[in-house]
């Protein structure tokens, strides 16, 4: 198996060069010898509209039932789909084949077992591990589109007759939100929602500006209450408001956040670094306890589990509910709990509309060496520290000040350190970046992109 295929939270590569039907067979047999050294049997797997997901699937499935495991094969959805059935029939692992939000001719595995996403140095075990053949392996076809249909819409309950937009970016979800549209109140417009794994609208990545832009157009042209969109497997959310103005990620959690801490006081609240200090301002105010964790989705669905919060998310986009929920990051559920959120608190648009005025950079990559990003990050803050520098040192440092703050932090997947600047007025925010930018130029990294001075 290419090792270059291992990344940090799961195997992904390019299908044909990095990425071929023997590797998905050999994981198989790498799975089902796992699963079964923790006394476990049946393994569920999905996919998703990649045009190379089908072939993926069935060469999977051959190892895992070659691997002496039964296997469930939930067909073709999002990545909740997979993850419900994993928790709703106790089983012992799942795989979901799927390449998320990357170009096209990529595509990858997710991997549970039990409910525990398999990731880091686990993962890497996993595959250096044995490949066993053994008997008495299984694959049958199971049927929960239904189920876990039924099991999303209790997450609507007491959501208003809105005019919603959805997009699923030709992606794994778009039959599943028919099939719940169709049971909810309200008009819905759907866009880009048959199933196309070229992705010929656009690339199905909400957190990208560019990629919203057919649902802001919808919303506004027909004046819609908002518009939700999702990645290529589902497990991410972009939501626009009645005004067309992009809801970030930390703003949507802050909205979900508040309506959690209505019921549940004193709660606390998961998000990443990247996130506003207006999130963990309104967390405290809404009478919670916000919890700053490192980036990563499943690093955050630790943090959440650690704190026994009943909500968690980042900045990309993902989002886990843990209070009636599996704690998984399920688009299509946390669409649903938004609409029963607006229900309960009123007009998302409004509520956006009086947030406080804030001034930021979009997140920043810069080239670094994996070599240099330790002497970098190290040098930056031990200048940091002689001036008695505010740090926080959750992921990489979190700097803040009296008007803003800003954060540099080591890519876990690219040769790259990534970068982020808020601030209160246009001014602070010029200022902050100047400042990061000269404290990279000190450590000898070029940092142009960050602009100010």
């Amino acid at each position: 198996m290419n090792p270059a295929i291992v990344r940090s939270y799961d195997l992904r590569g390019v299908v044909g060069r990095d990425l071929t039907e023997a590797d998905a067979h050999l994981l198989g047999l790498k799975l089902a010898n796992a699963v079964r050294a923790r006394g476990g049997r049946t393994v569920a797997v999905g996919y998703d509209g990649r045009l190379s997901s089908p072939m993926l699937e069935a060469a999977l499935v051959d190892g895992l039932a070659a691997g002496g495991v039964a296997v469930e094969r939930t067909g073709l959805g999002p990545t909740g789909q997979l993850y419900y059935a994993v928790h709703a029939r106790g089983l012992d692992g799942g795989v979901m084949v799927t390449g998320s939000h990357n170009p096209s001719d990529q595509n990858g595995f997710k991997i549970l077992i039990g409910v525990e996403p398999v990731f880091g140095q686990a993962l890497r075990e996993l595959v250096e591990g044995p490949a066993d053949p053994a008997s008495g392996g299984s694959a049958r076809e199971v049927a929960v589109v239904d189920a876990y249909r039924d099991r999303l819409l209790n997450a609507a309950e007491g959501a208003p007759a809105l005019r919603i937009g959805w997009d699923a970016g030709s992606g794994a979800t778009g039959e599943m939100l028919r099939r719940l549209t169709g049971r909810l109140s309200g008009e819905h417009r759907m866009i880009h929602c048959d199933v196309d794994g070229r992705f010929p609208g656009h690339h199905p990545d909400p957190s990208v500006p560019e990629n919203l832009r057919d649902l802001i157009a919808l919303v506004r042209d027909e004046q819609l209450d908002l518009g939700i969109a999702f990645d290529g497997d589902g497990d991410r959310i972009g939501v626009v408001d009645g005004d067309g103005e992009i809801v970030w990620p930390d703003q949507l959690l802050l909205f979900l956040a508040e309506d959690v801490l209505a019921r549940r006081p004193g709660a606390s609240v998961v998000a990443d670094v990247k996130s506003s200090r207006v999130l963990f301002d309104g967390i405290d105010a809404a009478g919670g306890r916000g919890v700053l964790s490192p980036s990563g989705y499943v690093l955050i669905r630790e943090a959440m589990l650690r704190e026994g919060a009943p909500l968690a998310g980042e900045m990309s986009g993902h989002l886990f509910f843990a209070d009636d929920w599996y704690g998984t990051d399920d688009a299509l559920h946390n669409a649903l709990r938004l609409l029963a959120a607006i229900g309960r608190r009123g007009s998302l648009t409004e509520w956006r509309r009086k947030l406080p005025r804030t001034y930021a950079t979009p997140e920043l990559r810069l080239a670094c060496p994996d070599a240099d990003k330790a002497r970098v990050l190290a040098e930056v803050e031990r200048d940091l520290a002689a001036e008695g520098a505010t740090i926080n040192r959750t992921d990489g440092l979190r700097v803040t000040a009296p008007d803003g703050w800003w954060l540099l932090r080591a890519s876990g997947t690219e040769p790259k350190l990534t970068a982020r600047v808020e601030a209160w007025t246009p001014d602070a925010l010029e200022r902050l970046r100047g400042d990061l930018s000269a404290r990279l130029a000190a450590a000898g990294l070029a940092a142009e992109c960050i602009g100010g001075g």
